[in-house]
């Protein structure tokens, strides 16, 4: 991550994990948890990376790649997309927005170099430029009651509905949710957008961004679940991430036929277990001895303790499903999309 923006944010009490680099809290995990779950937070999103294609053949390229409709998707939106193999299986999944005449892709930050280089790979002649914007623009998550106030008190531009962008002075807002959004800000904006917004919004660490990710039913695929899923086992086709209308992009005869022969028995669900879970843990039912019927895709510590994630899971095997092993901890699962 951008180290002018770590040393900020140690500056402001912002613990990291030793390992993993990823920031953990302000001081106090268990009220962070609590106030993303009723009040108004800001949480600084460096689990996320941001990639940027730009050129005349920027939007052809993409609609080409991507399992979402660019070629429609309109200034002031954004569209949930993602990249597959040949195989239909998601490579990555990303937040794509226009950006002028480019275009602006989140994805994982531990997916974000491999993607970037890879989708190089396949430009060729195309005239666009891949690059990665992660240490020139830094991300901020702010969600609650008071997340739109405390965004105009920073004088922020706020998108009118979920789904849209809303640009000024080289800061952009993205309106995941009714109370929730993403801004993307140059560096040079850090320090005094941060004291603006932290007069309404509490500082909390991306366990509770996390936890809102799992309560908003919003897919990631990260590293540890990179290829594990074709879209329709996340639930892509239902938020507007795959379009059935458009030309050939990687995957998408796979992704057709699941589509069309009925063929998706895997779905994601929203889980809860009394022990700590990961993204990438398996899980398993007493029903299904041959093989794990499902995979967990967020995790986070739950504001009403526990944890709760979102997982893609073998429709009939849900209402069994363990951690680990058959013989693993149950977890309690719920249909995003019954």
């Amino acid at each position: 991550m951008n180290p002018n923006w770590r040393s900020f944010l140690e500056s402001a009490e912002g613990l990291f994990d030793g390992e993993s680099a990823e920031l953990l809290n302000f001081g106090d995990a268990a009220g962070e948890l609590q106030a993303a779950s009723r009040q108004t937070v800001v949480v600084p999103l460096t689990h996320l990376g941001l990639i940027e294609a730009v050129g005349e053949d920027a939007k052809p390229f993409l609609h080409g790649q991507l399992t979402s409709d660019i070629n429609h998707l309109a200034p002031g939106q954004w569209q949930h997309s993602g990249w597959c193999s040949a195989k239909g299986r998601m490579q990555a999944s990303f937040v794509a927005w226009r950006d002028g005449d480019a275009y602006r892709l989140l994805v994982a930050a531990d997916l974000r170099e491999a993607i970037q280089k890879r989708l190089q790979m396949f430009v060729l002649r195309a005239k666009v430029k891949i690059a990665s914007l992660s240490d020139a623009v830094l991300l901020l998550g702010v969600s609650g009651p008071q997340a739109a106030e405390a965004l105009g008190d920073a004088a922020l531009p706020c998108p009118e509905a979920p789904g849209g962008v809303a640009v000024a002075d080289g800061i952009t807002v993205l309106r995941l949710e009714a109370e929730r959004y993403v801004v993307a800000l140059p560096e040079s904006a850090m320090a005094g957008l941060w004291q603006k917004l932290t007069v309404k919004a509490r500082p909390a660490g991306l366990p509770a961004w996390r936890w809102l990710d799992v309560r908003d039913a919003f897919p990631l695929v990260t590293l540890a679940t990179r290829e594990e899923f074709v879209p329709q086992m996340a639930d892509f086709e239902k938020i507007g991430g795959v379009s059935f209308h458009k030309g050939c992009y990687p995957g998408q005869e796979v992704v057709a036929r699941t589509q069309y022969l009925g063929k998706v028995k895997r779905h994601l669900f929203r889980i809860a277990a009394d022990t700590a879970f990961a993204a990438g843990d398996e899980l398993h039912s007493p029903d299904n001895p041959d093989q794990a019927c499902g995979k967990v895709m967020t995790a986070a510590p739950s504001p009403a303790g526990g944890w709760e994630g979102l997982a893609v899971i073998q429709s009939n095997f849900a209402a069994s499903a363990r951690l680990g092993s058959r013989e693993g901890n149950a977890v309690r699962a719920i249909a995003v999309n019954p």
